[in-house]
């Protein structure tokens, strides 16, 4: 029971400490986002964690959107959001809420606070404010409307609600204490006028609640029992705290974690929006990009997102985790499921010249050596087939088991090779390649009684289709790209994060590998079938390699 207690992460400890001494308590946790971006790698590990409690614990889980900004919040980000959600295996049934859907009770609970003088309208300007607000290690000022008379406030944020005043000429503070160590605490702002069309209440509100006011309200509406939260918002639970104590609300409680932080990757939506909009990226979804949707077209899986969420654990302090455990636990999930098929990425033509012009032959691979269920499927095999560039070496070394002159090598599931000579093009390039095949040398029947140490991949050139290939890797050069006070991030990315293949030939039957878009590319790696790959335009997306080789790029630099 001991070892099974220490397995446990530090919220799941406090989870059955109070379980403990209070069995019937309800294990109710939601997951928060703000409608004004897309989800990223970081969200994934919240996500993680909240659905995962809910259901450890047979509790619930909510998706509320804490929609309180109207000028940056748009219902796609909503529909982007709930579809990652789901796309990584996750439910939230019919527990859907908004902010926005507490509008009029977070309304009541200011004026609350203004009834019992914990409240009052300022009329500064936000320079006044944050000047009177005093700095760590001096108090602040009060304002000299701090004292307003709990009648005049009521007018007045009842004015504000009616559209009375302009944009920016009052705000609602709660009235705590200037002089606190928590600048945070130091009289918040809790409400503020804003003129803008709100994406689901319309024109309705020209006030809405400041993030720190709505999210532990909500909470509380939802009766929340764990509300988790990442590091940055630790300063933020006396006033969590406080809003509850002055309101006498359900005590929801706020326990904080170590955010996700992943190297060569940045999760600022601010910075992620600027890669967008200064077209670095193709979109929200460019597969370099560390978003959810992002990593979804490159070819990422629910299971290895989940896997590595799981891996990297809940901590109380700030890490930053190596990408090659993220890139390890994708490769490991595609190596059970990817079907594997042959796709020559830089091809050129080798002919066999002991076949007839005309000859074809059909050929039976196994869609997945890991899935035996899986079955086979027949692969096209003539006189003209297409290899690899980098199987083919005119003066090869001793050590190299692929093909060159008067060398023997198999072709994956056909027959053993014997290179004859070979011809290059004008631009002193190898551009035909000949050879024989060895008699009675067929995988699965072989009694030529010839041993060759080297196997190399190969598609049938009278039936092979042509495809695009995108070749990912990391988007920055520095593995804390946004850590450098005299630089940004910019400076960091990536010229060769992405590299287009056009002249990629493809086995006919590769749709017949299976249902899915994730393949390995025999030799090559994990690739991925575009959203927007069609049959007269086949476009793939390199998932990862079979190896980390950026680790062996970085020790050679």
């Amino acid at each position: 029971m001991e070892a099974e207690k220490e397995s446990l992460n530090f919220i799941e400890q406090i989870i059955e400490s109070d379980l403990v001494t209070n069995p019937t308590k309800k294990v109710h946790t939601r997951f928060p986002p703000e409608p004004n971006g897309y989800l990223h790698i970081g969200h994934a590990k919240s996500i993680c964690l909240n659905f995962g409690v809910g259901a450890k614990y047979n509790g619930q889980t909510n998706l509320r959107f804490d929609d309180t900004n109207p000028v940056t919040e748009e219902t796609e980000y909503v529909d982007s959001i709930k579809e990652d959600i789901r796309w990584l295996g996750f439910d939230w049934e019919d527990r859907e809420y908004y902010a926005s859907d507490y509008f009029q009770q977070l309304y009541d609970m200011a004026e609350k606070l203004i009834q019992k003088g914990k409240a009052y309208v300022d009329d500064s300007d936000a320079e006044t404010m944050a000047t009177q607000k005093g700095t760590p290690t001096e108090p602040g000022v009060h304002s000299q409307f701090r004292n307003r008379t709990v009648e005049e406030n009521l007018d007045l944020f009842r004015k504000m609600k009616a559209g009375a005043f302009e944009e920016g000429t009052r705000v609602l503070r709660a009235k705590i204490d200037m002089a606190s160590t928590n600048m945070l605490m130091r009289d918040p702002v809790i409400y503020r006028i804003k003129y803008a069309t709100h994406h689901r209440t319309g024109d309705e509100w020209c006030i809405y609640p400041m993030y720190d006011f709505a999210h532990g309200q909500s909470d509380a509406v939802e009766e929340i029992t764990y509300s988790l939260c990442t590091l940055e918002f630790e300063n933020h639970r006396p006033l969590y705290d406080w809003f509850i104590q002055e309101l006498e609300i359900f005590p929801s409680r706020q326990i904080e974690f170590a955010r996700l932080n992943v190297d060569y990757m940045i999760t600022s939506k601010r910075k992620l929006k600027q890669l967008v909009d200064e077209g670095i990226v193709s979109g929200w979804d460019d597969p370099r990009m560390p978003t959810i949707s992002g990593m979804r077209r490159r070819g990422y899986t629910p299971a290895s997102l989940r896997t590595f969420c799981d891996k990297v654990g809940i901590a109380k302090r700030e890490n930053t985790i190596e990408m090659s455990l993220l890139e390890y636990c994708v490769r490991e999930d595609l190596n059970k499921i990817a079907p594997r098929i042959m796709a020559v990425l830089d091809p050129v033509k080798l002919v066999i010249t002991n076949l007839a012009a005309d000859y074809q032959e059909t050929m039976l691979v196994e869609n997945n050596p890991e899935q035996p269920d899986e079955g086979s499927r027949e692969v096209f095999f003539s006189r003209t087939i297409y290899i690899e560039r980098s199987d083919f070496m005119e003066d090869p070394p001793k050590k190299y088991f692929r093909l060159g002159p008067d060398r023997k090598v198999r072709l994956k599931g056909a027959y053993i090779i014997h290179c004859t000579h070979f011809e290059k093009g004008a631009d002193g390039k190898v551009d035909s390649i000949y050879a024989e095949f060895v008699p009675n040398s067929k995988s699965g029947e072989d009694t030529s009684g010839v041993k060759v140490k080297g196997t190399i991949h190969w598609v049938d050139a009278q039936t092979a289709l042509d495809a695009e290939v995108r070749l990912y890797d990391r988007l920055f050069l520095d593995p804390t790209p946004d850590n450098h006070p005299d630089k940004s991030f910019l400076d960091f990315i990536n010229p060769d994060s992405m590299d287009i293949l056009q002249r990629v030939k493809l086995e006919a039957n590769y749709k017949k590998a299976g249902t899915s878009r994730h393949f390995q590319f025999l030799r090559k790696g994990y690739f991925f079938e575009d959203y927007n790959s069609s049959t007269k335009a086949i476009v793939f997306n390199r998932t990862v390699t079979l190896r980390d080789s950026w680790a062996k790029l970085q020790q050679k630099i």
